[in-house]
């Protein structure tokens, strides 16, 4: 069976970036832990927009004299 030999090289101008072991870690717990925060408090809106009810709480703030 004969290979390509550019099945071999790939792209020789890619760069590999070493990971260390606990570098890997770090960013494995801080993904855990925005995944429990977001199951605890959900994100806002995709559209990044208020809800009508913290529009009124604001608009409400304006009101105080």
């Amino acid at each position: 069976m004969m290979m390509d030999v550019t099945s071999i090289g790939g792209d020789m101008g890619q760069i590999i970036q070493f990971v260390s072991k606990s570098e890997r870690e770090r960013l494995r717990l801080i993904q855990e832990a925005r995944a429990i925060y977001d199951s605890i408090f959900p994100p806002a809106d995709p559209a990044g927009e208020q809800s009508s009810e913290a529009k009124a709480r604001q608009s409400d703030r304006g009101n105080l004299a």
